[in-house]
């Protein structure tokens, strides 16, 4: 299930089928597109859309930490997507790993949301015992790329391990727990 967070200027939250129109604009739009797979996939009806929300729905309905969050903007508007979710691996044993992601409406590009909403749903996943999360990015994406590194990721370079493409890789691991003194 995609729970609900806060950030001091956002709220993430699970999308619902009133969310359609958006959904359909933002992964309709070329700019949105042109980095996520071959860039081609575009979402061009509500129905499309509303498929997308149900599949989510239903694809995290048992998840406790992993998620699709909707971004909703300071005024109330959504912003975008912010995805915690498996990895497809390309037969490189990374079944296990898990990956953030975020595509934003370019009305909302520029402004910190992407970032602010990675760290509060890593927070999310490393306090409920997720101990490393991968982010991966079109080469082009320099972007995406300055968010990971606003997040403190690790740059681990070109990587063909996931997607069956070439994508430049990021890494982090969950902070390590204080050490409790010895009473």
């Amino acid at each position: 299930m995609t729970l609900p967070l806060r950030t001091p200027r956002l709220e993430l939250r699970a999308y619902t089928a009133d969310d359609a129109a958006f959904v359909r604009d933002l992964y309709a739009r070329p700019e949105v597109q042109r980095y996520l797979g071959d860039g081609t996939r575009r979402v061009t009806t509500i129905a499309q859309a509303e498929e997308k929300i149900r599949g989510w729905d239903e694809g995290y309905a048992r998840q406790p930490v992993l998620g699709v969050w909707a971004i909703v903007d300071p005024v109330g508007s959504l912003a975008g997507t912010l995805l915690l979710k498996p990895i497809p691996d390309s037969g490189a044993d990374t079944a296990t790993d898990v990956e953030i992601g975020w595509h934003l409406h370019p009305r909302a590009w520029g402004r910190g949301y992407a970032t602010e909403s990675a760290r509060a749903v890593l927070a999310h996943a490393f306090g409920r015992g997720l101990d490393r999360v991968v982010a991966v990015t079109h080469p082009a994406n320099r972007a995406s790329q300055a968010v990971c590194a606003r997040l403190g990721m690790t740059h681990r370079g070109l990587s063909r391990a996931y997607y069956d493409v070439e994508c430049e890789l990021f890494e982090l691991r969950a902070p390590a727990a204080p050490e409790r003194e010895a009473s």
